[in-house]
């Protein structure tokens, strides 16, 4: 039977070691784990997050963490203990990931060259599987004053 978290001393459960160390000192699984919650009775929230980092792991384009981004739904689910609400709650910390990684006022950023532009998308589209087709509007001062996507397909 497998070890419970309950178990372990305080200083190795997920929540309680941030509460003392501190976010930075968690692994990606511990950090996955407190979103999860629950694990089951047969695995922890840890051991759980530790399968989910662990199902795109052949693709060697991304790391672990990265690779959440990928995962569907349906292929949270299909990790025993993952339910649909806990599948769509790790979608979602994803997308909030993803959003705040983008700037929070482009509008004030001024584009010089090329160069300028692709590093400002570089982190929101880097992981995307998708190919997606933006038009970017600026100024007399080449500030941005809107970007929208106006294409998207799939491969």
């Amino acid at each position: 039977m497998p070890i419970k978290i309950k178990e372990l001393p305080k200083s190795e459960r997920p929540y309680e070691k941030m509460e003392l160390y501190g976010e930075k000192t968690l692994s990606n699984a511990e950090l996955l784990a407190i979103i999860i919650k629950t694990g089951t009775k047969d695995e922890t929230s840890v051991g759980l997050a530790q399968k989910i980092l662990s199902i795109k792991k052949e693709e060697k384009t991304v790391d672990e963490l990265n690779s959440l981004r990928n995962i569907t739904i349906e292929e949270l689910m299909q990790v025993k203990g993952i339910g649909k609400v806990k599948a769509i709650q790790l979608k979602a910390v994803c997308e909030l990931a993803v959003r705040m990684s983008k700037p929070s006022n482009y509008k004030k950023i001024k584009i010089k060259t090329p160069d300028d532009l692709a590093k400002l998308v570089l982190n929101e589209m880097r992981f995307e599987k998708r190919e997606i087709v933006k038009i970017v509007i600026l100024n007399n001062k080449n500030q941005i004053l809107k970007m929208k996507n106006i294409s998207i397909r799939r491969f």
